[in-house]
């Protein structure tokens, strides 16, 4: 049930790149999960890409030069140590590539790991536990259909 939010400034990303970042990001996200990549994991699995005009970012110095914020939200324990800087590496990547800042601007792409406790994740109305999320993976590398 991974969450991503890419803030960066308008006009950063082609047309091309803003319809194919946010799959290949998801792609990314549930490879380093380890989560199957299914329609029901993709259904659950979302990213939201949040445009600002360029003079609305800013530094201490004033307007920044164009960045991006990558929040990454998750169940506790979703990602290890090396599977989390792996995630940080390919998501760095995958924005450098779609805006064409190219690798000296990797200093401006910042990716935020945001870890929620076991219980404080809701869906439906309902506390989702990340015990029932491994099950849900489980049953979908197996085959059989997972809970809607």
């Amino acid at each position: 049930m991974p969450k991503l939010d890419l803030t960066l400034p308008e006009d950063a990303l082609s047309t091309d790149a803003r319809e194919s970042l946010p799959g290949r990001m998801l792609e990314a996200m549930l490879r380093w999960e380890g989560a199957p990549d299914t329609a029901f994991f993709r259904s659950i699995s979302w990213v939201h890409v949040h445009e600002l005009p360029a003079d609305a970012m800013h530094t201490g110095d004033g307007v920044a030069p164009p960045h991006a914020v990558i929040d990454v939200t998750i169940p506790d324990g979703a990602l290890s140590e090396r599977r989390k800087a792996g995630l940080v590496e390919d998501l760095t990547k995958l924005v450098l590539e779609a805006t064409g800042w190219g690798d000296d601007a990797a200093l401006r792409v910042w990716v935020v790991v945001h870890e929620i406790p076991d219980g404080s994740w809701a869906a439906a109305g309902e506390i989702v536990r990340f015990e029932q999320l491994r099950e849900a993976a489980a049953r979908e590398r197996e085959g059989t259909e997972a809970p809607a």
